[in-house]
């Protein structure tokens, strides 16, 4: 798998709770429509280990079978109209992407 991952912090104005029901409502309906998506993970972060990793408020896990497939993806129609959607919101976030090797399966 090639994955997009995703940390978030909601916009000042908003609460967490209206951010995460952003995000899996009305933002998924969006996003999971991306060409080439086979699976996609959130997590509703509500706590942090540590100070310096505070202030987030979630974490998307897109996935993808190759980094290919991920490309075509960000040039798509689908992707075009998830970033309009976010617009000027002013929250925070770090995107990155990768490959993906599973350490543990228990």
């Amino acid at each position: 798998m090639y994955n997009l991952v995703l940390l978030a912090a909601r916009p000042p104005e908003w609460t967490h709770e209206r951010f995460i029901a952003w995000w899996r409502g009305e933002h998924a309906e969006l996003t999971r429509h991306l060409p080439g998506l086979r699976s996609w993970r959130h997590t509703d972060i509500d706590a942090a280990l540590e100070p310096r990793s505070e202030g987030w408020d979630g974490v998307s896990v897109l996935s993808f079978d190759t980094a290919e497939d991920l490309r075509k993806a960000l040039q798509s129609s689908e992707w075009a109209a998830a970033v309009a959607q976010v617009g000027d919101m002013r929250g925070r976030r770090i995107a990155v992407m990768g490959g993906e090797m599973e350490m543990y399966g228990g």
